[in-house]
C-alpha cells in the first residue's frame, strides 16, 4: 500500500490540472482487480481439489478405502455379553461403507505400557489393512487394535452360493468347497523350507524361535506373516470358484506359557485380517486351532515335533485344561462379536489329536469344548477331529448336537503303506469307491473333508518331517523298502518334485483326474478344503500351482469329469514316479 504524505498531495496535485483519475486511486483500483482475479482462481482451485478428494483422485492423510472409523476403536471396551461397545461410531454389521478418517497414532501418542509390545501399530513391520489407531480396548482379553469399526458383509464368493449376509442353507445339500491357508500362521517345513534350510536342528517353530531369539523370530516371522498370503491370495482363491477357507493357527496367538519360545501375539493381527480379507471377497472362514498347548500331536505343523503332551504325557491333563480355560475361553467370546457372525461358518476345536490318546478322555474333552464354546456365544457350526482314527468308530459318540456339531475328516493315500502303492487308475477307484462309501455310510453323521491333496507320494522335501525321507523311495526314517508301485530301485521321486512346467500330459491328466475324483467323493459329505493353497516348493501340495500348471478344474464347481465316468487313458504313464 501506498503511505500518506508530501509526495501524494503531489502527484494528486499533476493528476487534477489533467482531469484524469489520480494515480494513487488508479493503481488501488488495479491492485483491488489483482487481487480479486488471485482470489477467484484460488477459490477455483479449492473447489477442483475439493472434488478430486471426495473422489479420491487425490489422496490426504487417510486410512485406504478397506478401513473405517479407526478413532471409534479407541473407545471400545468389552461388555458382560462379549461384545463390544462403541461410543462414537455404530457397529453396523452389513452394507455399511467407510466414513470415518483418522490418522495413525503416533509413537508419542502410545502409552508407555504398550510400547513395543504387539499392540503398539507403530512398531507393526505392514500397516496395509490394519487400522493403525491404537487401541487398548479387549474382547474376551483378545485385543480389538488393527480392526475397524464397520464392515461389509454384502459380498459373495461366487455366483453359485449367497453373501455372507444370506443363510448358506444346509451343508448336506449344498457342499463347501475351500482351501486352507497353510503354513501362514502355523509352519510347516515342507511348505516353507527356505525357512528351515540349512541348519539340521531347526526341525519346527518350536527350534526355530528358539534359535532365532525373541527379536530376530519376531522379525522373521512377521516377515513372512507380512508377505506369504497378502489380499490377492483371497481373491484369486474367490476366482477360482472356491467359498471357505480353513485358517490354521497356533496357540502362541494369543498366549504362551513356561518357557515357550514362541512369538506371542503378532500372528494374531494377521489372523483377523485375513478374516477381513476372507469377507471383502464373500468367503466364509473355517477357525483351526492347529497348535495346542503341549502339542496334541508330537508333530511339527503342532509347533513342536517329540511327544504328544496333551490329555496323554506327564503334563496332558494341565495342557488340555489350558486349551479350555485360557485358549478357548478367549477365542469364543472374542469370535462371538457380531462381527463375526456371517464371516466364521465354522469353528474349529482342535486339529488333529494323536490317534494313542484314549478316545473316551478325547470324546470328554470333545464335550467340555463344545459346551464352553456353545455358552459363550458361538453360534458358527462346531468341528473336531476324526483323530486319524477313521470314522466308522465315531458312531454313536458325540451324539445330541444336532447341525451344530460336525467330524472332520483327513484323506490321504500316501502315508498308509496300505494305500501309498496304488498305482494311478486304483488310485482314482479308490476315491470314488472306498472314500465314497466311508463319506456316505455309518460313522458320526455330518462330515466334512478338512484336507486333502493331489499328491501321490511323500517325495515333497521335508513333508513327512526335516531330514527323515520318503516311503516312496523307501527312505523314510531309515527304511530300505520302496513302496511305490513298483516297489523296487526304479521308484523315484524326481517327477513329484520336479517343476510343473516339465509334467507330460499324461501326468497332469492323472493329476487333474485324481483331484476331480477326490472331489466328487468328498462332495458327498458336507465339502472340503484342499490342502493347502500355496506353498514355495510343492506343486502337488498347491491349489495356487495345480491351477497354474493346468492340473486342477478352473472353477471348483465346474469339472470335466467326475466318478460315473471311466477313469481316462493315462497312455504310458510310468507306475514308479
Amino acid at each position: 500500500m501506498l503511505s500518506a504524505g508530501s509526495s501524494t498531495e503531489k502527484l494528486n496535485a499533476t493528476a487534477a490540472s489533467s482531469e484524469l483519475p489520480p494515480p494513487q486511486k488508479k493503481n488501488r483500483k488495479l491492485l483491488w482487480i489483482i487481487l480479486g482475479i488471485i482470489a477467484l482462481v484460488l477459490a477455483s482451485v479449492g473447489i477442483i481439489i475439493g472434488a478430486l478428494v471426495a473422489k479420491d483422485v487425490i489422496h490426504v492423510n487417510r486410512k485406504s478405502t478397506t478401513q473405517s472409523a479407526a478413532a471409534a476403536q479407541s473407545e471400545t471396551t468389552s461388555s458382560s455379553s462379549g461384545s463390544p461397545t462403541i461410543s462414537t461410531a455404530s457397529n453396523t454389521t452389513s452394507s455399511v461403507k467407510p466414513t470415518e478418517t483418522s490418522k495413525c497414532t503416533t509413537e508419542k501418542n502410545i502409552p508407555s505400557k504398550a510400547k513395543g509390545t504387539w499392540m503398539d501399530p507403530t512398531s507393526w513391520l505392514d500397516m496395509k489393512d490394519f487400522n493403525c489407531t491404537f487401541t487398548d480396548a479387549t474382547v474376551g482379553g483378545l485385543p480389538m487394535v488393527g480392526l475397524n469399526s464397520t464392515w461389509d458383509d454384502s459380498k459373495q464368493a461366487n455366483s453359485q452360493v449367497p453373501a455372507l449376509d444370506k443363510s448358506w442353507g444346509s451343508y448336506a445339500s449344498k457342499p463347501m468347497r475351500g482351501v486352507n491357508i497353510g503354513g501362514w500362521l502355523s509352519l510347516e517345513p515342507f511348505i516353507t523350507p527356505s525357512l528351515f534350510d540349512g541348519d539340521s536342528t531347526l526341525v519346527d517353530e518350536y527350534t526355530l524361535c528358539s534359535k532365532l531369539g525373541p527379536e530376530k523370530a519376531a522379525e522373521t516371522l512377521e516377515k513372512h506373516y507380512s508377505t506369504f498370503i497378502t489380499e490377492d491370495d483371497f481373491k484369486a482363491i474367490a476366482a477360482a470358484g472356491l467359498d471357505h477357507v480353513r485358517i490354521p493357527f497356533s496357540y502362541w496367538a494369543i498366549k504362551t506359557y513356561d518357557n515357550d519360545p514362541y512369538v506371542l501375539g503378532v500372528s494374531w493381527r494377521y489372523l483377523l485380517r485375513g478374516i477381513e480379507w476372507a469377507r471383502k471377497y464373500g468367503i466364509r472362514v473355517k477357525l483351526d486351532l492347529h497348535a495346542a498347548p503341549g502339542s496334541q500331536n508330537g508333530w511339527n505343523h503342532s509347533g513342536r515335533s517329540g511327544k504328544v503332551n496333551w490329555i496323554s504325557g506327564p503334563d496332558g491333563a494341565k495342557n488340555a485344561k489350558r486349551t479350555l480355560d485360557d485358549i478357548h475361553a478367549a477365542l469364543s467370546k472374542f469370535f462371538a462379536q457380531e462381527r463375526y457372525k456371517n464371516v466364521i461358518a465354522i469353528y474349529g476345536l482342535v486339529n488333529e489329536p494323536a490317534p494313542t490318546i484314549p478316545i473316551d478322555a478325547l470324546t470328554e474333552w470333545t464335550e467340555q469344548a463344545y459346551d464352553l464354546v456353545s455358552k459363550n456365544g458361538i453360534k458358527a457350526i462346531q468341528a473336531f477331529s476324526e483323530s486319524m482314527r477313521g470314522l466308522p468308530i465315531w458312531a454313536g459318540k458325540l451324539q445330541g448336537h444336532g447341525t451344530s456339531l460336525a467330524i472332520d475328516v483327513h484323506e490321504y493315500t500316501l502315508f498308509d503303506p496300505n494305500t501309498i502303492s496304488l498305482n494311478h487308475a486304483k488310485r482314482i477307484e479308490f476315491a470314488c469307491s472306498t472314500w465314497t462309501n466311508q463319506i456316505t455310510g455309518t460313522g458320526f453323521g455330518n462330515t466334512m473333508v478338512g484336507e486333502w491333496s493331489q499328491a501321490d507320494t511323500d517325495c515333497t522335501k521335508y513333508l513327512n518331517g526335516v531330514n527323515t525321507g520318503a516311503r516312496w523311495i523307501g527312505t523314510f526314517n531309515g527304511g530300505s523298502t520302496p513302496m511305490c508301485p513298483t516297489q523296487d530301485n526304479q521308484c523315484s521321486c524326481d517327477q513329484a518334485n520336479a517343476d510343473p512346467s516339465t509334467f507330460s500330459s499324461e501326468y497332469k491328466l492323472f493329476l487333474k483326474t485324481w483331484a476331480e475324483a477326490q472331489m466328487f467323493a468328498f462332495e458327498k459329505s458336507w465339502g472340503w478344503f484342499y490342502w493347502t493353497w500355496k506353498t514355495e516348493s510343492a506343486p502337488l501340495w498347491s491349489y495356487q500351482a495345480a491351477l497354474a500348471g493346468g492340473f486342477m478344474p478352473k472353477l471348483a464347481y465346474q469339472k470335466d469329469w467326475d466318478c460315473s465316468k471311466p477313469i481316462p487313458s493315462l497312455g504310458g504313464l510310468p507306475e514308479f514316479y
